[in-house]
């Protein structure tokens, strides 16, 4: 591995070791949370509920593309800092080949069924007779289509940043956000007749995945020579233990984000049975609570190479410092936003809408929902920390009750008991209970650890 790299994982200082890999990745979270609403913000402009309705529907099938770059990208990165901690560089080569071409394998298979079974699939998302054509449209260019470009280019995203790559992983991400902002517009509204918005805006995500993956294919190949990373497939053969450890991460990485995706249809569902306004102010509310929460994933998305790398390597004090430093940083992100929404709810609400029982209910919302902000962020460091010290069943288990044992149980109860304040305010008591039971499982892995250090010590 390179020395400024080797610099990077063992020596740097800790603070603005974090800083080096965490800010671009922070900068390419908030730029991709601006890209994904930008599809919903361009076909609102034709003022047709249908085409915004569709676009949603469809959503559910495009985010499953996360779930599969997680797949590959989250648990072969994971192992591939733990390789390069242990200094074993061929096999980290050679698992991060497999990944890229195994999301490729997974990516064509997905699409392919995307596209035998288009009608079905978005009936069954709840597309109408009034939506089933611009879904259909929007679902092949984004994913039959943009299948492949975007989880590819997503996994080499990972890969590069669990190599010590954050900078030019950020970017790569960054150009496709800044790529899909600027074409949407030009295909929705000059290039495509009227009528073809919905066309329009799955054109201009497809083209800015393409462009993100061919800059991705690009730095790999001047990297080429300097680092663990190449796209060449006579390295992506492993052994059935390697599989095993790769799959060990990832597997749990995309239950999660599935189970997240769950979470977040029950939640709209319930919300819709309140009335168009209120589902309208908790839409805006989710998304503003969306900046704290990009910024502490993109925390959490650069601590985890660092943590992989000197967990492998067995320095425990360097790696603990990492945690620590990512932790203080979290909560007072999280400390920062609660005062900002607190004082200024109005203010934001308005921002996205003049409508005045729209603002007071987002109003009320967002001073609910905020409080939410530093149990979420720490249990996402918690889960990403397992997973970069490749502890797969505690993160699975930990993802699983955050999402399926706490999240969907507590949203249904407090609707039933308590109404449309108690849906708003499930997510502040779901991570609660999720934060004492991460805590709890994870002292007792520090605690394994931490006697590892005394024997070593002794």
């Amino acid at each position: 591995m390179k020395n400024e790299k080797a610099e990077l994982f063992e020596r740097m200082p800790v603070g603005k070791a974090l800083l080096t890999m965490a800010v671009p990745t922070i900068i390419s979270q908030l730029v991709t949370m601006i890209y994904n609403l930008a599809d919903t913000f361009f076909i609102g402009m034709s003022n047709d509920p249908y085409k915004v309705a569709a676009a949603s529907v469809v959503g559910v099938l495009f985010f499953m593309l996360n779930a599969l770059a997680n797949l590959f990208g989250v648990g072969g990165g994971s192992l591939l800092s733990r390789l390069l901690g242990k200094k074993q560089e061929h096999d980290a080569r050679r698992v991060g080949a497999f990944s890229i071409y195994g999301s490729l394998a997974v990516a064509a298979a997905y699409s392919l069924v995307c596209f035998l079974f288009t009608e079905p699939l978005a009936r069954l998302l709840g597309a109408s007779d009034n939506t089933i054509g611009y879904a259909a449209s929007y679902l092949f260019w984004v994913v039959v289509i943009g299948g492949i470009p975007s989880t590819v280019g997503l996994t080499m995203s990972h890969l590069l940043r669990s190599a010590g790559y954050s900078r030019e992983s950020g970017l790569g991400l960054a150009i496709g956000g800044i790529s899909n902002i600027l074409l949407d517009p030009v295909f929705m509204f000059v290039l495509l007749p009227e009528g073809n918005e919905v066309t329009g805006a799955a054109i201009a995500t497809l083209l800015s995945n393409v462009i993100t993956l061919t800059y991705f294919l690009f730095t790999y190949h001047r990297l080429k020579g300097i680092s663990v990373l190449t796209i060449s497939p006579k390295y992506a053969h492993l052994e059935r233990t390697l599989i095993r450890e790769v799959f060990s991460i990832g597997l749990p990485s995309a239950i999660t984000a599935l189970l997240a995706n769950t979470t977040s249809i029950v939640k709209n569902n319930l919300t819709a049975g309140y009335g168009d306004i209120e589902l309208a102010a908790y839409g805006i509310v989710l998304k503003a609570d969306m900046i704290p929460l990009n910024i502490g994933m993109g925390l959490c998305q650069g601590m985890m190479p660092l943590v992989a790398y000197n967990y492998a390597c067995k320095n425990y004090p360097r790696m603990k410092s990492f945690t620590r430093a990512a932790q203080l940083a979290g909560m007072a992100t999280a400390c920062v936003f609660i005062a900002i929404f607190e004082l200024f709810a109005p203010q934001i609400i308005w921002l996205f809408i003049r409508n005045e029982a729209t603002i007071a209910y987002g109003t009320n919302f967002l001073r609910i929902a905020c409080l939410a902000t530093p149990f979420m962020i720490s249990n996402f460091q918690k889960i990403y920390c397992l997973q970069a010290m490749g502890k797969g069943k505690e993160s699975l288990i930990l993802g699983i009750c955050r999402q399926g044992l706490f999240a969907i149980p507590v949203l249904l109860i407090m609707n039933h008991f308590v109404g449309l304040y108690g849906v708003v305010s499930a997510q502040l008591i779901s991570d609660g209970c999720t934060f004492i039971f991460s805590t709890l499982l994870y002292r007792r892995v520090y605690n394994s650890l931490q006697k590892e250090m005394d024997a070593v010590k002794a």
